[in-house]
């Protein structure tokens, strides 16, 4: 076996590692949120609203709701990539097993705590998934076919998607507060920030075509 064939091997692997290990901590982040009982993200809200409605799992509705949007990307032309596949369960399944062995914070510096943590680790597992380079996630390819089909700007599309989806999970039930406030100014940087952290060498030709072209393609929350 050739030496580049073993740098593209073990590349390779620690593109995996990323993308699930990322996953799945998105999805442990993101129950965090709810165990805090502060606000949740802005598709969090949606989720979590839908729960409340229909008595199935949060981390299921995490699931039902990324594949709907899955399926507007073949209208849009979006071309999804492992990544984007994985996306659908993994955080799903994450958050549900995380709620299940994490019960409820008390008191209100406790809250403060446990939202806090799911802020940051929702900000490494943004940076590890994302420097896999595997694909956007099927919300982030929503709002770039949007932004391609229409013309309007990322800014304004993202913008409008995400009122739209906090209003929507808002008006269902869903858990709208400080922690929203606190996590749409974070998030941004944080992601920054571990997406350079976690920056891995660029793939190999061979592996583009399951890979997004850029880190920034896959670019998330939010």
């Amino acid at each position: 076996m050739s030496d580049s064939t073993v740098r593209s091997s073990r590349r390779l692997t620690r593109r995996l590692i990323h993308l699930y290990a990322g996953l799945a901590l998105y999805g442990a982040s993101s129950a965090l949120l709810v165990r805090a009982g502060l606000g949740l993200e802005p598709w969090g809200v949606l989720h979590q609203g839908l729960a409340e409605r229909t008595a199935i799992s949060i981390g299921v509705v995490s699931i039902v709701v990324g594949a709907v949007v899955l399926l507007l990307w073949i209208p849009l032309r979006q071309r999804p990539g492992l990544g984007t596949v994985s996306n659908v369960f993994a955080v799903g399944l994450a958050m549900d097993g995380t709620l299940a062995l994490v019960p409820d914070a008390h008191g209100l510096w406790s809250r403060i705590a446990v939202m806090a943590a799911g802020i940051v680790l929702n900000g490494v597992a943004t940076g590890l998934y994302i420097s896999a380079r595997f694909g956007p996630g099927p919300r982030d390819g929503l709002m770039t076919g949007l932004n391609r089909l229409t013309g309007r700007s990322i800014r304004l599309v993202r913008t409008a998607i995400e009122v739209a989806v906090v209003v929507t999970g808002f008006l269902l039930g869903g858990s709208l507060g400080v922690g929203t406030v606190l996590y749409a100014l974070a998030i941004g940087p944080l992601a920054q920030f571990f997406l350079r952290f976690f920056a891995l060498p660029a793939p190999d030709t061979d592996s583009r075509a399951v890979a997004g072209r850029s880190p920034q393609g896959a670019i998330l929350p939010r």
